[in-house]
């Protein structure tokens, strides 16, 4: 859910010893974009809204605080459908294995580790500032962390050392950083090429299940059962997208789909009864499961080339920004919109969205166009 430049022009791999694969062809360029797979840039802002929609509609709890009722009162048919929101981080996470393993592959662990954090970590830092300080003033009516709870979430380690989180949302990045630092290791670090992917694919879906079977909370924070068929189900893919003719990354697809269907029903489903907030159905997990990683294999395969529409690199580039700002500063303009001022709920949904969608944008043009190229370059000159 983080990265919004998306080339595909790799380094080539040259063999270096007995036995190592020769190296793959050339990914698939997409026609007219200079490499840049817009499509995916549009299904990373489809993921995005779908937690959004999760966020204003899908749920109970602080977000009916916002409406001053319950989102099933606000919309009596809709809130099932915003209901399964959730699945939207599940996409974000087979994107995010494409892209990493994308990006990772040729490039020395410094680089990779500086495009990672200058690329989280300024729209980060701001938007913690931001709602830290909405949530302080007095007419706000949710309750603020404290000043070093606060100062803890610039870390991003607020996770692991369990203090209250500033942004709801953030434990998604805990996620992605416990795969960046995994991916890092064991693939970036000692040289990228297919056979040591393919490796770490296979190593951790073993890994993950036996973690899964164990029950053992550190290798579940280390392994991530949950979470690791749709990073390696996205590693796959770009396999694909190099070599469309790899089996072996096919089989790796089939299995990341088939395992993460299962996790994704299992932590999401639950029966229709009243002491529910909506009935989550089992097929519809599954099929937006399977749209997912079939999106990103269709964008692999070059099928979407034709979605090369500049105005889907603004929606990638608005998508992180947007990710993390619209839950409780959303919240905030409901609250405004709909109780003090009388907005339709509606209106108060399209008005937020923009809302928040009109300050990824300043965030992403005032913020990480400056920041993030200039702490890539610091990162990386001074290490």
């Amino acid at each position: 859910m983080t990265e919004t430049v998306v080339n595909t022009t790799q380094p080539s791999v040259t063999a270096t010893a007995p036995g190592v694969p020769a190296p793959a062809p050339a990914p698939h360029r997409a026609r007219g974009s200079g490499g840049r797979l817009r499509a995916l840039d549009g299904l990373r802002l489809l993921a995005a809204l779908m937690v959004a929609l999760y966020h204003y509609g899908g749920r109970g709890g602080d977000v009916s605080r916002a409406w001053g009722t319950s989102p099933r009162t606000q919309f009596p048919t809709l809130h099932t459908v915003f209901a399964y929101g959730p699945l939207g981080v599940h996409i974000f996470f087979v994107i995010s294995g494409f892209v990493i393993c994308m990006s990772g592959w040729g490039r020395p662990l410094r680089s990779f580790f500086a495009s990672r954090a200058a690329r989280l970590m300024p729209a980060y830092w701001v938007a913690v500032a931001l709602v830290t300080a909405v949530f302080a003033l007095p007419a706000v009516a949710y309750d603020a962390v404290t000043p070093s709870e606060a100062l803890l979430n610039l870390t991003l380690l607020q996770e692991p050392l369990g203090a209250h989180r500033v942004l709801g949302v953030d434990w998604t990045l805990w996620v992605e950083i416990r795969f960046y630092a995994l991916f890092a290791l064991c693939v970036v670090l000692p040289g990228a090429d297919r056979r040591r992917v393919v490796l770490f694919c296979a190593v951790w879906t073993l890994a993950a299940a036996l973690t899964q079977a164990s029950g053992e909370p550190f290798l579940e924070v280390l392994l991530m059962p949950e979470y690791a068929p749709f990073f390696i189900g996205g590693i796959a893919l770009h396999l694909i997208h190099r070599d469309r003719r790899d089996l072996t990354a096919w089989g790796l697809l089939a299995v990341s789909w088939l395992t993460g269907q299962h996790i994704a029903v299992s932590h999401l489903w639950h029966g229709d009864h009243p002491g529910q907030f909506s009935y989550r159905s089992a097929t519809v997990v599954v099929l937006i499961v399977t749209f997912g990683f079939a999106a990103v294999l269709a964008i692999a395969l070059g099928w979407l080339d034709w979605a090369n529409w500049r105005w889907l690199t603004v929606a990638g580039a608005l998508t992180y920004p947007f990710y993390l700002v619209h839950e409780h500063l959303g919240w905030v303009v409901i609250k405004v919109l709909h109780q003090d001022l009388g907005v339709p709920s509606w209106a108060t949904f399209a008005a937020t969205l923009t809302a928040m969608l009109a300050l990824a944008w300043l965030l992403h043009r005032h913020v990480e166009r400056r920041a993030t190229p200039a702490l890539r370059k610091a990162l990386i000159e001074r290490n």
